[in-house]
């Protein structure tokens, strides 16, 4: 049995949506409940494929997982002894590392296969293995797996990253949490997602400042307590509706939002011609599209800059945007793969490198594509929700790693969309 989606034009988009908890963030508040013996409760966590494969990598390890509902989780690591991950689970999903540090800082040990997940560059670890170094441990690569020895004590240091990599510095931050004195990390990532995990390990005891900023301090102790935390809404998702919103011309609510993180993404949408109004009281923005949406050069940078997981979503609103545009990616070296499917759709976009030049069609043509990761997935139904015709996206496995219940969410907001399964 496989399945495509197929979906096909049906006007403005309108309503509201409600998004859900922030994959990036939940995968990693997961791993994180490692550093603990104590009940952890963990709400709002999407579920997602990826987020049951970080549940099947704890329960590998001897985690007691409990689901409460469909977003809820109690987990128990008492007695958890291994520190060895299983292969067949990290090859699955590249966030899969981040256990890394837990295990080091509560075990002195770990033996992490290399992650897989989407094919969107390298993203090596070796700032992962360099601040573990920094903080101790001995770290051993083999062909597929790397070893991480701390057995001898992780010691507090001063940590710079020589990029400001989101998983180096989550998992550094992690390993560091248990450790003996103050550790410094600079250059540090600053995503809401570091913060909300900071703002988790904290409510367990941990001392963290500085989350968020370009310097993070963690202050050892010696253990953690248990606890409960609310996953923080997922921006990637929030900015995928909103931009589907500017595409169609539609008019939509998007519910349950921060909008200090989506910044950027207002200012661009704004940029193309569309309305956004921003109500924080009540967590709301709305997105009216342009009748003519503009042309625009977008650039993805670590945040607080446009995240290179809308790069895709925005680079599909430019195919129908009037007159030249430029995308530059400078976080990944492999994420211009959707051009080729929205290619196959008469857009017409030209790369050179990193750059992508895009030059605005009155309209995109439906065929078939293939979702070749999460983001450019997305992109895939952004744009068969204004081609001519019929498209028709394979590959769907990726989507579901970072939507929930998108299918239901895009019906209820008007779109013509369904879930075909064929026998093969």
């Amino acid at each position: 049995m496989r399945e495509y989606i197929r979906v096909r034009p049906n006007g403005p988009l309108k309503g509201e949506v409600t998004i859900s908890g922030a994959k990036n963030s939940g995968l990693k508040l997961l791993a994180a409940t490692l550093l603990t013996k104590e009940e952890v409760t963990i709400s709002n966590l999407p579920p997602l494929k990826d987020v049951n494969v970080m549940l099947d990598v704890l329960q590998y390890l001897g985690s007691k997982v409990e689901r409460i509902d469909d977003t809820t989780v109690k987990i128990k690591n008492d007695n958890i002894t291994d520190y060895i991950t299983p292969i067949e689970l990290m090859n699955k999903m590249r966030a899969s590392f981040v256990v890394t540090g837990p295990l080091l800082s509560r075990f002195g040990k770990s033996i992490t296969y290399m992650p897989g997940g989407c094919s969107i560059g390298s993203r090596p670890v070796d700032l992962h293995l360099k601040g573990f170094e920094s903080l101790g441990a001995k770290v051993h690569i083999g062909i597929d797996a790397i070893d991480v020895d701390g057995s001898g004590g992780l010691k507090g240091a001063p940590i710079y990253l020589d990029f400001p990599s989101v998983g180096a510095t989550e998992n550094i931050m992690m390993a560091a949490v248990l450790a003996e004195g103050t550790t410094t990390i600079d250059n540090a990532a600053q995503e809401p997602e570091i913060t909300d995990l900071a703002n988790f390990l904290n409510k367990l005891g941990a001392k963290i400042r500085g989350a968020g900023t370009k310097t993070i301090e963690v202050v050892g102790v010696k253990e953690l307590t248990g606890g409960s935390h609310t996953v923080m809404p997922d921006r990637i998702e929030a900015a995928t509706y909103m931009v589907a919103a500017a595409m169609t011309k539609g008019d939509v609510l998007v519910k349950d939002v921060v909008a200090a993180h989506l910044i950027p993404i207002i200012a661009k949408l704004r940029e193309n011609g569309a309305e956004v109004e921003i109500n924080e009281d009540e967590d709301q923005i709305r997105v009216i599209g342009a009748d003519k949406p503009k042309a625009m050069n977008i650039k993805t940078l670590p945040y607080p800059g446009l995240p290179t997981d809308v790069q895709s979503q925005f680079m599909t609103l430019l195919t129908i945007s009037e007159g030249d545009s430029v995308v530059k990616e400078t976080v990944f070296e492999n994420r211009f793969m959707h051009v080729a499917e929205l290619q196959k759709m008469r857009a017409l976009i030209v790369t050179d490198g990193n750059e992508a030049r895009i030059k605005g069609v009155d309209k995109l043509v439906g065929t078939d594509v293939r979702a070749t990761d999460l983001r450019a997935g997305a992109s895939c139904i952004l744009a068969g929700l204004v081609a001519e015709g019929e498209t028709r996206v394979h590959d769907t496995y990726h989507i579901y790693r970072g939507y929930y219940d998108f299918e239901k969410k895009f019906k209820d907001l008007g779109a013509d969309l369904e879930i075909i399964k064929v026998e093969e």
